[in-house]
C-alpha cells in the first residue's frame, strides 16, 4: 500500500475523495488535517496470505495479536483497516508537519480504557486522532488538537431516525436541504470531538446552519454541557459534505 499525498493542502472540498478501489489515499488539508482513507473492501477480496503479510509490515506484535482474537471476519477486516488508516495518517501528518520519519509499525493504536470517553482512538505520537468507518471505508482524521470524524454510508434514514434528525421548527433553509445521513454524520462527529460519542444522545447537538462551503453550526444541549461544560461551536471548526455517496463530517480544535 504506497503512501501518496498531494504537494499542498488544499481546502476539504477540493481534496477528499472516497474511492473504494483505491487501497489507501492520504490527503492534507488546510486546518492542519491528515486525512487517510483506507478500502475496506480491497482489504476483504486479499487472501488469507495478502493480509497477513499487510498485517506484518503494519502492526507490531500486540497488534497482530487482538486481530487474531477477533472471531467475526467482517469485524476483522474493519479492525484492520481502521489501524491501517490511523497508522497511515499519523505517519504522513508527523512527516509533513514535524520532518519525522515514523514507520507505521511504530505507530500504535490505543483507546482510552474507561469513563464516557471509552474507546476514544488514542497513539503514541503527539497528534490527535479520529477513527469512523461506514460500508467499505475507513477514514482516520489527524491534527495537531482534538477532532471527530463520521462517515455514513448516504441511504435512506427509518422514519423513526428522520424524525429524530428533522428539527421541529426549521428556520435554516440551507440546513433543511442537508440528507438526514449527512446530520447524522455531523452530531456524531461533534460528540466523538468530545470524546463521548453515543454515549451522549445524539439529541444533545441541535444542528442551527449548514453554509455554502460546508461549515455547518450547532449549539450544545444541557445533557452535553454537563459533561462539557466549555462545549461552544464558535470555537470550533467544522465541515459536512456528501462525497461519492457517502456522508462525512469533521470538527476540529
Amino acid at each position: 500500500m504506497a503512501l501518496l499525498a498531494r504537494a499542498v493542502a488544499p481546502g476539504l472540498d477540493d481534496s477528499v475523495v472516497l474511492d473504494p478501489a483505491r487501497p489507501l489515499r492520504v490527503t492534507h488539508a488546510r486546518g492542519p488535517l491528515t486525512l487517510a482513507v483506507v478500502s475496506i473492501a480491497w482489504i476483504r477480496e486479499r487472501d488469507d496470505a495478502d493480509r497477513a503479510a499487510i498485517q506484518k509490515r503494519h502492526l507490531n506484535a500486540e497488534e497482530c495479536a487482538r486481530a487474531a482474537e477477533l472471531p467475526v471476519p467482517k469485524r476483522r477486516v474493519e479492525w484492520m483497516a481502521g489501524r491501517l488508516a490511523v497508522k497511515h495518517g499519523v505517519s504522513a501528518y508527523l512527516r509533513r508537519h514535524g520532518g519525522m520519519c515514523v514507520g507505521t509499525r511504530d505507530v500504535s493504536v490505543g483507546a482510552v480504557a474507561r469513563g464516557i470517553r471509552a474507546g476514544k482512538p488514542t497513539v503514541n505520537a503527539p497528534v490527535e486522532v479520529g477513527l469512523t468507518h461506514s460500508g467499505d471505508l475507513a477514514v482516520a482524521a489527524c491534527g495537531p488538537r482534538t477532532l471527530g470524524v463520521d462517515l455514513e454510508r448516504t441511504r435512506q434514514v427509518p422514519r423513526a431516525l428522520a424524525e429524530l434528525l428533522t428539527p421541529a421548527a426549521p428556520g435554516c433553509p440551507v440546513l433543511d436541504t442537508m440528507p438526514l445521513s449527512l446530520r447524522w454524520a455531523c452530531k456524531e462527529a461533534v460528540l466523538k470531538h468530545f470524546g463521548f460519542g453515543l454515549r451522549v444522545d445524539t439529541r444533545e447537538v441541535e444542528l442551527t446552519a449548514w453554509h455554502p462551503d460546508g461549515r455547518f453550526c450547532w449549539r450544545p444541549g444541557p445533557g452535553l454541557r454537563r459533561h462539557a461544560p466549555t462545549a461552544d461551536a464558535a470555537r470550533l471548526d467544522s465541515w459536512a459534505r456528501e462525497v461519492d455517496g457517502y456522508s462525512l463530517a469533521l470538527v476540529w480544535s
